[in-house]
């Protein structure tokens, strides 16, 4: 956001030198393990120096726990919303060399000596296996497991990673860290999402690393045939999903962590943001020029310059003197107002946030019990612990009274969280809180190493909290920068700070797929890029794009040059107004899609993995190979052009009927074809089958009833359509 100096190359390199994973030097496995008697759905095994228990949640779900000692530590997740499951009646049985757990769907080989872990499906096949020589290992507080990786397994999720979507070959760390200005090689990034899925011959199992400690996934990055995951402390916790439909594995983990609740209609609209827009005039010429210019808008974006003094739930009295008056005013016009909320509190007596909560005990201590303090936009800042249910309910207060003015929501910032930021020759390094730091979390003053991850979550929680208390009649919008699996429950997510280059725009594609497998279903980018200011044609591009993205904005960064639909002259004006129509001619489409993510927890933007894992053309990442394209819902398939003055490109239609969008020529797949891009065009195709329902074109989502509501109809097999 604001106020900084980024370093690009630099602190990829710093950061990678900070968050390089273990090594095997001096690491300890568990050795022979023995068996207490099965109760229920559970079986414990034990040894002198560790515990391991294996509980069977579902036919398809099997959770493993494995800690050092004679016991396992408190047992509660941040995550996991589902443990109230259905009686499940596993038949267990084994001696002392080997157990077996079988349900209807899988069957897990539990060896004791040394002490492995192994599925198989029911007709013998195995579907996953601990290494053979490893499996799971400690290193003081470390932890570690390796798994089987066949020659043909590809993995696909673990979040906002930024690089290929197949993530075979490549090693991540999970420590939410702002990396602004970013690339498709950065890591790590915002968000942590310790889930992935493995696929091979068309099967698909999914695993989910429950734990918060900075974890590391080597998905073959260090050996041709082992996977590895780990962290720097707490227990092996992990849950195993088993397909074997790729969809079926989504489904099953998100009904685990919980989905994205059905959003308010306009959050699907298109929204604008500048950090350039001060003072109240701003937003009124900028509201002016949407609706003067017919170009559809639902919604503008309050940085941090309408802070008096970057101070949060504040307003900046000069640059906006009525600040109920200027949010009615543009609700009127059909926009909604969203404003930033950071978590650094300025330590100002007189403040009364910071009164307030310094009189309740709710900002993070260090050891010896003195209040944090950092650096952040406004200062020397406090941080609450969201770790409290105390802090949560005092922060909701104070949101939710703020948001009365007019605000229909809030975009959590800074919240990985990034404070004192380290100077380097002129430029800056964000840092995390300081090592000494400890959070209430559930009464145990856990260390920050531990509750860091979860940090953007539970302050997205609480904001919302705020909102639902503030206007209980209608949806909340919270959208963030960082979070943890399960965080979807509270906000949408935005992919941070990105550059205004081509790269970027071609990152941001693959970053929202594989968040989209991993749970994450209302996301977008900046478009356009968030810092520098985009060429006329990127920009152009990127919104094409962006119609397609979950949350569909505008979101800059520059000072000087406005970065507007209307900012690159009258020609690309009419462009970018048809772009944008198209998405509000698609909103009936697009909401029904989100209502489906809530039932099921699939992604809107899916990688044609999902849909074709028996396909191999889909796994083909090669430049050659051009497949930048996926489904937007379960019927569309969107191929829009990421490369510069690229005036054709290839699309890729998979088995079945395809049909150019709006037009009747059907093509048969599996087929490559090159389409013609003009800088107008967007390359879109329909299922043969699809029903697609569209609406007129608005200018905000709820300036008219839907009317006519139509059903493009595109029959299966067929070479016209209805």
């Amino acid at each position: 956001m604001p106020k900084r100096l980024h370093l690009y190359i630099s602190s990829t390199i710093i950061l990678a030198f900070l968050f390089c994973p273990p090594t095997r030097a001096g690491w300890q496995e568990v050795g022979q393990m023995a068996p207490s008697p099965a109760k229920g759905n559970q079986i414990t095994f034990h040894s002198p120096a560790a515990t391991a228990i294996v509980t069977v949640l579902a036919p398809d779900l099997v959770r493993i726990r494995l800690g050092q000692g004679t016991t396992l530590g408190p047992d509660y997740s941040w995550a996991v919303v589902k443990t109230d499951w259905p009686p499940v009646y596993p038949q267990i049985s084994g001696d002392k060399a080997m157990y077996k757990i079988r349900t209807t769907e899988i069957e897990v080989r539990i060896q004791m000596n040394p002490f492995r872990v192994a599925v198989y499906d029911l007709a013998g096949g195995l579907i996953s296996k601990d290494a053979d020589a490893l499996g799971a290992e400690w290193n003081g507080s470390n932890i570690r497991c390796w798994k089987w990786m066949p020659p043909d397994e590809h993995y696909f999720g673990l979040g906002e990673k930024a690089g290929s979507l197949d993530k075979r070959g490549h090693s991540y760390v999970m420590w939410n860290t702002d990396p602004a200005g970013y690339d498709s090689l950065t890591d790590p990034m915002y968000q942590t999402v310790p889930f992935f899925m493995g696929l091979r011959q068309g099967k698909a199992y999914g695993i989910f690393f429950d734990n918060t400690y900075r974890s590391f996934f080597d998905m073959g990055a260090e050996s041709a045939d082992t996977y590895s995951f780990g962290a720097e402390g707490g227990e092996m916790n992990y849950y195993f999903f088993y397909g074997p439909d790729p969809k079926t594995v989504i489904t099953r983990f998100t009904e685990l962590v919980g989905r994205t609740a059905l959003p308010p209609r306009w959050s699907l609209g298109y929204l604008q943001s500048s950090d350039r827009y001060y003072p109240d005039s701003a937003y009124y010429s900028v509201a002016f020029n949407f609706r003067q210019r017919h170009i559809p808008c639902d919604g503008i974006f309050f940085d941090t310059a309408h802070m008096d003094e970057s101070r949060d739930f504040t307003w900046d009295k000069a640059g906006f003197p009525d600040p109920s008056k200027l949010l009615s005013d543009l609700r009127q016009k059909g926009i909604h107002s969203f404003a930033i909320v950071d978590p650094g509190i300025e330590v100002e007596p007189g403040y009364s946030i910071y009164d307030q909560g310094m009189a309740g005990g709710q900002f993070l201590k260090r050891k010896n019990g003195e209040v944090y303090t950092g650096e952040m936009w406004p200062g020397t800042a406090v941080f609450p612990d969201f770790t409290s249910e105390k802090t949560r309910a005092w922060w909701a207060t104070v949101s939710g009274n703020f948001a009365k003015a007019g605000l229909s929501g809030y975009l959590t910032d800074m919240n990985e969280p990034t404070v004192d930021a380290v100077p380097v020759s002129k430029e800056w390094i964000p840092k995390p809180l300081d090592a000494d730091v400890v959070h209430y979390d559930h009464g145990l003053n856990s260390p920050d190493a531990k509750n860091h991850n979860v940090y953007g979550m539970l302050m997205s929680e609480a904001t919302r909290d705020g909102l639902l208390q503030a206007q209980p009649n209608e949806r909340p919008f919270v959208i963030t920068r960082a979070t943890y699996a399960g965080g979807q429950r509270y906000a949408a997510q935005w992919t941070g700070d990105n550059l205004a280059t081509w790269e970027d725009l071609h990152a941001s594609m693959r970053l929202i797929q594989s968040m989209g497998m991993s749970g994450f279903v209302f996301v977008g980018s900046d478009s356009g890029g968030f810092i520098h200011v985009p060429s006329t044609e990127l920009y152009t591009r990127w919104l094409e794009a962006g119609v397609f993205n979950p949350f569909f904005w505008t979101h800059s960064g520059a000072r000087v040059h406005p970065v507007d639909p209307w900012s690159f002259g009258p020609q690309q004006e009419d462009v970018n107004r048809r772009t944008i129509e198209l998405r509000y001619r698609l909103l009936p489409y697009l909401y029904t899609a989100f209502y489906q993510s809530t039932q099921t927890g699939l992604p809107i933007v899916r990688s044609l993995v999902l849909e074709y894992p028996d396909d191999p053309r889909v796994f083909d990442e090669t430049p050659a190979n051009e497949l930048d394209e996926f489904l937007f819902g379960e019927d569309l398939l969107v191929a829009p052009v990421v490369r510069s003055e690229e005036t054709n490109r290839k699309v890729y239609l998979p088995r079945g009927t395809w049909f150019e969008f709006g037009r009747d020529h059907a093509y048969t797949g599996p087929l490559t074809l090159t389409v013609d891009t003009p800088l107008d065009a967007i390359p879109i195709f329909v299922r043969g089958g699809a029903i697609i329902p569209m609406q007129q074109v608005v200018e905000y989502s709820g300036q008219a009833p839907i009317n006519p509501l139509t059903f493009e109809i595109y029959p299966e097999g067929s070479s016209a359509r209805e």
